[in-house]
């Protein structure tokens, strides 16, 4: 595939609060209401939309209801996912209603598509994790298995401004898909293992439902061949095993995959896996087990990393567009969820195109 030379990826619409946290309160207008009458004084609403298949509704309410009283905020809107609509309805439908917070109650595939369809309209993503990953709130530090605590955030909390990434895929046929994603795509081990799970298995055990598929894809010896333009620089080719872009950086079981990447910081890393027979998974295992997960958290641990080197199995890069071409198509995923199978693809950053809902207290 030949790719039209750019010198910047396109621009889209974000917001001018890149990495601060928003919280400065707005002097209001002359005309604004007495704050200090209740009656005249508008009160907040939420939207809530939800996977009915992570979250019991019946149970939440009684807490979202607490929390509306506790914050001062009209009741919420209750929107439900379909398998036809998955969130991106929804969101629209809740933007269009005024929700002054858009509440994501599900996995990782329900946020990606509330985020998606809230990206550049100023309306802040609050998190209630339901799945089995919680990549996003995993990456932000949020609570994960305290629904009181996740909506208190939702209401009484503070927007964070972060960053999204958006990816046209083109498949075999010549189309071409135009997507959001928040925490990491990838093409290789991590896609093929996402395409090999079983989805009945993976309700029943969670993440143990992924060691069979990961079994599966390492047998799979299938190189990906590939070409690629970094930041509008020279093509280079290369052949690997895998190849993941993330926003973020942190795995479900404290795997510390990318360990420079931040979720503001106006691009994102790569990583490329490249072993050669056991040898080389065993440095990959080292540096993303050993080096990123245990020496990387201390001062003395980043003095010894000092000392490592360099290994050709694993390799990290950065930048703010991607272009991709395969010799062949590949399974891609994004956030964790499987996306078909990609020809080439061309990924970029949108900075600060998201506000999230964080504590006040951070």
């Amino acid at each position: 595939m030949t790719v039209p030379r750019r010198n910047h990826a396109p621009r889209e619409p974000t917001f001018p609060y890149r990495g601060r946290v928003i919280n400065e309160p707005v002097a209001p207008e002359s005309s604004a209401p007495d704050s200090t009458d209740p009656e005249r004084t508008p009160r907040r609403r939420a939207a809530l939309i939800y996977n009915p298949v992570k979250l019991e509704a019946d149970e939440l309410r009684p807490v979202l209801e607490a929390a509306e009283a506790e914050a001062g905020w009209e009741p919420s809107l209750w929107l439900e996912t379909t398998e036809e609509d998955p969130g991106a309805g929804q969101a629209a439908e809740a933007l269009a209603e005024g929700a002054d917070v858009v509440i994501a109650a599900g996995g990782d595939g329900t946020v990606r598509v509330v985020a998606e369809a809230l990206r550049g309209s100023g309306v802040p993503l609050a998190l209630l994790p339901s799945g089995t990953g919680n990549l996003l709130a995993r990456n932000l530090d949020l609570t994960l298995d305290d629904a009181e605590t996740s909506l208190r955030t939702a209401l009484s909390g503070t927007d964070r401004p972060i960053d999204m990434a958006l990816i046209e895929i083109r498949g075999d046929d010549g189309r071409t898909r135009r997507h959001a994603y928040l925490v990491m795509a990838g093409l290789g081990l991590d896609a093929k293992m996402l395409a090999n799970t079983d989805d009945d298995l993976k309700a029943k055990a969670g993440w143990l439902a992924y060691v069979k598929a990961i079994g599966l894809a390492l047998r799979d010896k299938n190189q990906l061949r590939l070409r690629y333009r970094l930041d509008g620089k020279g093509v280079r080719s290369m052949r690997a095993h895998t190849l993941m872009i993330g926003n973020c950086g942190s795995l479900p079981a404290n795997i510390l995959l990318l360990p420079d990447a931040a979720v503001d910081d106006g691009e994102f890393d790569i990583v490329v896996l490249r072993p050669e027979g056991f040898i080389g998974w065993v440095q990959i295992m080292t540096k993303i087990f050993w080096e990123n997960g245990v020496l990387r958290r201390t001062t003395a641990g980043r003095r010894l990393m000092g000392l490592t080197k360099e290994v050709r199995a694993l390799n990290y890069l950065k930048g703010r567009e991607l272009v991709v071409s395969l010799s062949r198509a590949e399974q891609i995923q994004l956030d964790g969820d499987p996306f078909g199978e990609a020809k080439s693809f061309r990924t970029w950053v949108d900075p600060s195109s998201l506000l999230v809902r964080v504590p006040a207290d951070d």
